[in-house]
């Protein structure tokens, strides 16, 4: 599920629009919130031009949506900046929002790319560059992913995938962890040693980068 940041001073504005978009978009994830620990595939700027420099600083190649009034600083349309004009109408802004969504999707900036494999999270699927193979991945196995490849080459332990990935649930242990890198192992690596995905070193996890 694609995940939204909306920035807003205003929160009775950012409630409202963030509730509208969850209704009539289902399939995105309205964050409120810029957290370095979550990948964010689109961000709305509300009334804060003044905010764009830092955004794409920590952001570079997210598409970002600007909402402006008439008397703000002028933003220029680009690739990666769609500028909507206040007042505007839901249906505008969700089709901007499907458009970047797509940009980012079918771009370079939308992918993981290590060890001779592509991971496309929109897509929920990971291309076996050796084999030309896809193989579709849960929203749970591409959040793992996603995590360790945040982390690089650093051993991740259990209890961090549990706390990032899971957030602490009381459902889940440290063998669900290790079950489902089995099963995400089993299901990409086909015992191929060259092609392993997920490295185990000191009680943890690292990508094969």
């Amino acid at each position: 599920m694609p995940n939204i940041l909306f920035l807003s001073s205003r929160s009775d504005f950012a409630d409202d629009l963030s509730e509208q978009i969850a209704l009539y978009a289902g399939d995105y994830n309205v964050i409120r919130e810029d957290d370095e620990t979550v990948m964010v595939d689109m961000i709305i700027l509300d009334e804060a031009t003044a905010s764009l420099a830092e955004i794409r600083k920590n952001h570079p190649r997210t598409p970002v949506i600007l909402l402006q009034k008439s008397s703000d600083e002028k933003v220029e349309n680009s690739v990666l900046n769609t500028v909507i004009g206040k007042p505007f109408c839901l249906e505008d802004l969700l089709n901007s929002i499907h458009a970047g969504i797509n940009l980012l999707e079918n771009s370079e900036a939308g992918y993981l790319k290590f060890n001779r494999y592509i991971v496309r999270p929109i897509k929920k699927d990971i291309y076996n560059q050796r084999n030309k193979e896809v193989i579709k991945l849960t929203e749970k196995e591409v959040a793992v992913i996603r995590y360790l490849y945040k982390c690089k080459d650093r051993i991740v332990t259990k209890n961090e995938l549990l706390q990032e990935v899971w957030g602490y649930s009381p459902d889940v242990s440290t063998h669900t962890i290790e079950t489902h890198i089995y099963r995400l192992r089993q299901k990409v690596e086909h015992e191929d040693a060259e092609a392993q995905l997920i490295l185990t070193e000191d009680g943890g996890y690292r990508l094969k980068i």
